[in-house]
């Protein structure tokens, strides 16, 4: 068969076929009666079987040491083959994120992509510098691609870049909040972390619908960024996670602040001092968790919790007995400093 009808019926050109000849690949051995170089079937089976091995992505010299060297054995090749294609895979989903977010964000003109490209490249920077300025510079623009903010926001380990991307996200209103909360079912601790303290910065509605529903959730956390965010507005669901907040040392201080706001409703201080004063007594608490609830009783109102204070200036760790005192006294100037 001459290269033509080879070249028709393999689907391979002409050219192709003579590069192959001029490799070594695959030679006609036959003669035609004019003298023509002509292909046997043999050689035909040897162009499908290169045609074969090049669709699994090997190059035409490994395609070679594949036909003919005895001692050649495909498995490492083909694992190798695999780990290429996987970082092809890689890369053109990552081309293809890209160029979604920049259609996305609905680019009039070239100079409009040319600065969300910038703007991606800035937010995946090495540098921390970079990338918070990338973030701060983010809130100006009328086309920052949301979705790449939260990404970034989900995975910085830097406070300071990871707080110049909760105030952007904030300043986006709701258009991050579907992916964040997603953040919340993350399987890494620290996703879910970050997550709910960029719902809190955001702080409308819609985030505060979301932070309630996180104040069940089974990371501990979230469930405690959650509280903090949601008890100083009032909801009344927030009072265990912040009271044991108190006694495990996290961020007991604004733990108590948000108790202390939400003992502002007559109605609740009784129910937050009882919440205090129950771990007080439980014998439970060690004196350094003593000392932090009696300094808790110091924002909530009312007679329950005075009631509590008095008791405690007598307490037999002087450490509780000395602060419950001080808080009194403090009490006792303000009273008279309003009369």
């Amino acid at each position: 068969m001459l290269i033509g009808e080879v070249a028709r019926r393999s689907g391979v050109s002409a050219r192709m076929l003579r590069h192959y000849d001029s490799l070594g690949l695959v030679r006609p051995t036959g003669r035609s009666g004019t003298g023509y170089r002509e292909y046997s079937g043999e050689d035909i089976r040897r162009i499908f079987h290169i045609e074969s091995l090049r669709s699994l992505g090997l190059s035409l010299r490994e395609v070679g040491r594949a036909l003919d060297d005895p001692d050649f054995t495909p498995s490492s090749l083909v694992d190798d083959l695999i780990q290429q294609t996987l970082d092809r895979i890689a890369d053109e989903t990552e081309l293809l994120t890209r160029l979604r977010r920049i259609g996305a964000a609905e680019p009039t003109g070239w100079e409009d992509v040319l600065q969300i490209v910038a703007l991606l490249q800035a937010l995946g920077s090495d540098s921390a510098g970079k990338r918070q300025r990338a973030a701060l510079a983010s809130a100006a623009g009328d086309r920052t691609p949301v979705e790449a903010l939260v990404e970034a926001a989900l995975s910085e380990t830097d406070p300071n870049v990871a707080g110049a991307l909760r105030w952007a996200l904030a300043r986006s209103g709701d258009d991050g909040l579907a992916l964040l909360a997603q953040g919340l079912a993350a399987p890494e601790a620290e996703v879910r972390k970050r997550a709910v303290q960029a719902i809190a910065a955001i702080g409308n509605d819609a985030a505060n619908t979301l932070l309630h529903d996180a104040l069940t959730n089974a990371d501990i956390v979230v469930r405690r960024y959650a509280a903090l965010a949601l008890g100083p507005h009032g909801v009344t669901d927030t009072i265990p996670t912040l009271i044991d907040m108190v006694v495990a040392e996290v961020n007991d201080v604004d733990a108590a602040d948000a108790l202390s706001a939400l003992a502002g409703d007559p109605a609740l201080a009784d129910r937050i001092a009882t919440g205090l004063i129950a771990h007080l007594d439980s014998g439970a608490a060690d004196s350094s968790a003593r000392r932090r609830l009696t300094q808790a009783l110091a924002g909530i109102p009312g007679s329950t919790a005075f009631r509590t204070l008095a008791e405690l200036t007598q307490d037999e760790d002087r450490g509780v007995a000395l602060t419950a005192a001080y808080i009194i006294r403090l009490r006792d100037a303000g009273d008279s400093g309003g009369r």
